[in-house]
């Protein structure tokens, strides 16, 4: 049995990072991790083929080799799924579905065989038997959470490495936390369940082995959902692995309340993390209070963000404006709260509710639900009737989009970063990509930009204040680059 394994495409997103990727030479910032982990629970004697379409084309050669195919999307990947399943039973290909999309809309995507939903760990392992006993059900799925010390390692070997920015592992899945527009607990539930710190070793010296040098993302939802155990068996054991291993770079999401744990992020800092995602969504307090975003509040929450940033990981955001409690005054409150905390990279969103979740529960009931979630954060849209006049709404979120990713703010924001940070003192090796994206940035944003005036009052100005920190200043300028090429659509 052959066997290919298809990532769509993502479309140009926030976090897709395209344009940033030019200048390193890239084509995906990250691998399908979760096809590369169900890669590996298939049978050993299958043949296996990755065809990660953000990196190349899945071609006619692709769809005469295999006998099967395994594909898996998030909800934003929609329209690239729905073409290669098309294309897929064309082929007259078995067609086998898992992810998040096909978990929420197995009913409008056609032409899909088998639907293997919720974790594999669980639901695969019930479709190989009949598959092989040749009476496979349509939909496979289950209410139980897979143990995670049982899942093995993914599949590095179906990758080609160089053509990635980063690489992806994953520690935990589940988050303590209860917030009304996201679905992730209602997929991976409250409780934090983990792999033992020798699957992540194991993990990450696989990538060693191959020859990769780079930045590593936990895809944890929240990483410090267990802090017991990252004090007491993960950060120790991987601080010991990387005293032998040069090139490591972690970064990851947590909760806020990260910042009251100053051992913590003095552990995660001499680790090798970063960078962190925190969702901040909002600094008003009784929208807080009504999205039970409870870990954010009655905190100063500008301050938090400092801390972490003196700590030495930099902070990036998440944001949301279209709450109910929202006031005009809200887009305002935001620009000026995401230029004083510099968090540099600030995606801001209009709320959409996912299927699944308390607040689509809620604007279903209300009759204010309006279409699908489009899975993207940023892209201008939701899927709800919101409180506030809708053109009001949207037109308060370009002004902030406008602003804080006009060259001005968003290279002020740089600098207010870089004068908090702290940068560890592990550093990453130095690689081709990293000076072909110096002298690119050179000319496309020193040279061609319109941004060439900001561009090199930053480097002046950190080559006096901050020097350690110069290539930290230009990473910086090549996102600011991307995130106002995304930002067009919405400001045009």
């Amino acid at each position: 049995m052959n066997v290919l394994l298809i990532y769509p495409e993502f479309p140009d997103t926030f976090w897709s990072f395209k344009h940033a990727l030019k200048f390193v030479g890239k084509r995906a910032s990250l691998p399908p991790l979760g096809l590369l982990t169900v890669a590996s629970m298939l049978p050993p004697e299958w043949g296996k083929r990755l065809v990660d379409t953000n990196v190349r084309a899945l071609s006619k050669k692709d769809l005469a080799w295999a006998d099967c195919v395994f594909i898996s999307a998030m909800v934003v990947q929609r329209e690239s799924a729905r073409g290669i399943v098309a294309q897929c039973k064309a082929a007259g290909l078995r067609v086998v579905a898992g992810g998040p999309l096909f978990h929420s809309e197995q009913e409008q995507i056609e032409g899909v065989d088998h639907f293997i939903l919720n974790e594999a760990e669980i639901t695969l392992p019930p479709f190989l038997r009949d598959l092989a006993e040749g009476r496979p059900k349509r939909v496979y799925a289950t209410d139980h959470f897979a143990d995670m010390r049982q899942t093995p390692a993914p599949m590095w070997e179906l990758l080609d490495l160089k053509r990635y920015a980063n690489m992806s592992v994953q520690f935990s899945r589940g988050c303590p936390f209860n917030c009304d527009f996201c679905n992730i607990t209602a997929l991976l539930g409250h409780g934090v369940r983990v792999k033992t710190s020798q699957q992540i070793v194991a993990e990450l010296d696989g990538l060693y082995a191959l020859g990769w040098r780079g930045d590593v993302f936990f895809v944890d939802d929240n990483f410090i959902g267990n802090k017991r155990i990252l004090k007491t068996d993960l950060l120790p054991a991987l601080i010991e692995w990387r005293k032998n291993k040069k090139g490591f770079l972690f970064f990851t999401e947590a909760s806020i309340n990260l910042a009251e744990d100053k051992p913590l992020m003095d552990l995660m800092v001499e680790t090798g993390f970063t960078r962190v995602f925190v969702g901040i969504e909002t600094p008003d307090e009784d929208c807080l209070v009504e999205c039970s975003k409870v870990q954010n509040k009655n905190r100063n929450l500008v301050e938090d963000v400092k801390c972490l940033q003196r700590a030495g990981l930099q902070v990036q955001g998440g944001f949301i404006v279209g709450f109910d409690h929202d006031q005009p005054s809200i887009f305002q409150r935001q620009i000026d709260f995401i230029q004083k905390s510099g968090i540099v990279t600030a995606m801001v969103g209009l709320l959409q509710a996912p299927p699944g979740t308390r607040l689509y529960e809620r604007m279903k009931k209300e009759g204010r639900l309006r279409g699908e979630a489009t899975g993207d954060n940023a892209d201008g849209t939701t899927n709800i009737i919101p409180a506030m006049n809708l053109a009001t709404l949207r037109e308060g979120y370009q002004r902030i989009l406008a602003h804080i990713y006009s060259p001005k703010l968003y290279y002020r924001r740089i600098r207010t970063l870089l004068r908090e940070y702290k940068p560890p003192k592990i550093r990453g090796v130095f690689r081709f990509s990293d000076a072909l994206a110096f002298f690119r940035s050179f000319y496309r944003l020193g040279i061609l930009g319109r941004e060439r005036f900001q561009y090199w009052k930053l480097l002046l100005w950190a080559q006096f204040r901050c020097p350690r920190l110069i290539p930290d200043a230009i990473t910086l300028a090549i996102y600011g680059y991307h995130f106002r090429k995304t930002c067009e659509r919405q400001v045009s």
